[in-house]
């Protein structure tokens, strides 16, 4: 009888420190929506859906409610401008030809120039390092507070920071149930 007393006891402390996670390090707030702010950068995107892939650079400038990415080949020629106004639900395209095309979301045109819609919307925070406040998500921290993977939206995106005081990260690794797509940030302006 003591054993089986002294097993169930074992059982309990076990359990009760597999329970207990550490707080977060003081200072740090835990990762959550941010604002949605301005903001301009330069990088470069790749992306693979099953046997398709692409390597593309970009320019992005997200000045809420309008968004304007120009797409580049690798060696810097000019492949498409998309524009956009959320308020608006308004994307127009521009391809190298002068050919356009408007649609009133960004998946469908996105589509159409890399083979894969890219979700921009939920990007503009994505690229923050945050979950956008529109839908449900999960993220864990790194030990500095900072988001190191989050599910959103039906993809997985796993964050990479230059260093341990870096904020914004400046490598995004997406996966959805078909796509990878992999975020180099080459510059913040």
């Amino acid at each position: 009888m003591l054993r089986g007393g002294t097993f169930g006891l074992a059982l309990s402390l076990m359990a009760a420190c597999a329970t207990v996670s550490p707080p977060p390090p003081a200072g740090f707030p835990a990762v959550a929506p941010l604002a949605d702010a301005a903001f301009a950068l330069d990088g470069r995107l790749s992306a693979r859906r099953g046997a398709d892939a692409i390597a593309v650079g970009f320019a992005w400038r997200h000045e809420p409610p309008r968004d304007a990415l120009v797409v580049t080949s690798p060696l810097g020629q000019t492949l498409a401008e998309l524009e956009g106004d959320t308020g608006q639900r308004r994307v127009q395209l521009t391809l190298a030809d002068g050919r356009t095309s408007v649609d009133d979301d960004w998946a469908t045109l996105t589509a159409r120039v890399l083979g894969f819609p890219l979700p921009v919307g939920a990007l503009a925070s994505w690229v923050r390092g945050s979950p956008h406040g529109g839908s449900p998500f999960v993220v864990e921290g790194d030990g500095s507070g900072r988001a190191a993977l989050l599910r959103q939206d039906g993809w997985e995106i796993v964050f990479g920071y230059a260093d341990a005081d870096e904020r914004r990260p400046v490598r995004l690794r997406l996966a959805s149930a078909d796509t990878e797509v992999r975020i180099v940030v080459e510059r913040w302006h």
